[in-house]
Parts: structure tokens; C-alpha cells; sequence
């Protein structure tokens, strides 16, 4: 099923016409499936990217449909909560919700700082520890479990 297939199977009033549709990057179909399973109730980015290519930050209530390496779509999300903070002070929950590896913050920093450090790289730019990183938590819409 493709992401309009999917929407479509989805769609309610509340819903509207508007969502995005992406995957995790180099992990898509491990991420997808924590995603899925509801293990992975949150995710972080880098804000420098929302700002370097004018993107609007996730909106709390927003719709986006989770896709695997192959732009299969596994499930939709509905944003719950954003917040904008310093990588240094992500906290454990949020590290928790990611549902990655062991779900510490060690874990989390470690990949993350990693990750974050290639994307800035990407843009000409220098991942630092306080740089803003934007904490989006969600929760599973569709599939209904």
C-alpha cells in the first residue's frame, strides 16, 4: 500500500487533506516497525535543517504517515507535542519514547550526536551540543490496534 492508499483507507472529517509522508532515513524499516509496534513514540531533528531550507516545524495535531526504505507506508502518526530544546538537554524520557537500542540517554546522545553530526556536515555546518533540536512526541492513529 502506498501513502494515498493508506490516507485514503485513514481519512476522517477531522482529517482533512493534509499530511506529510516520510521515513527514517538510513533505518526506515527498523524505525518504522518500533513505530508500529508503538514502541517509538517519539523522534528528534535538527532545527538548523528546518531553518536552512524553510521548513515548517511539526504542528501538535498534524498527520504523517510513516514510510519503510521502500516508500511502503507502515502506519500513520498524529503529533502530540513539539518542543524545541538543546540537544544537552534532551531528557530521558524523551530518549525512552524513542524506543532505540537500550532507550537510555546514553544511547540516545550517542546516536543522535553521531546522526546530527553527518547532517550538519551535509550542510556546510558543525553539529555543538547546544545546538536546537526539535522533540516531537506522537502517538499511532491507523493502523487501529
Amino acid at each position: 500500500m502506498n501513502a494515498k492508499q493508506m490516507w485514503e483507507k485513514f481519512l476522517d472529517k477531522e482529517a482533512g487533506d493534509s499530511y506529510d509522508a516520510w521515513q527514517y532515513g538510513s533505518h526506515a524499516n527498523g524505525l518504522a516497525l518500533l513505530t508500529l509496534l508503538k514502541i517509538k513514540t517519539a523522534t528528534s531533528s535538527a532545527y538548523p535543517i528546518y531553518v536552512q531550507y524553510d521548513e515548517p516545524l511539526p504542528q501538535v495535531g498534524s498527520y504523517s504517515i510513516i514510510l519503510d526504505k521502500q516508500d511502503h507506508a507502515v502506519c500513520i502518526i498524529q503529533t502530540t507535542e513539539v518542543t524545541i530544546i538543546p540537544f544537552d538537554q534532551v531528557n530521558d524520557e524523551h530518549a525512552y519514547l524513542e524506543g532505540e537500542g537500550d532507550r537510555t540517554l546514553d544511547y540516545w546522545r550517542k546516536i543522535h550526536a553521531d546522526f546530527f553530526t553527518q547532517e550538519m556536515e551535509n550542510m556546510g555546518q558543525q553539529f555543538h551540543k547546544d545546538m536546537l533540536v526539535v522533540c516531537e512526541k506522537f502517538k499511532v492513529v491507523y493502523p487501529k490496534s
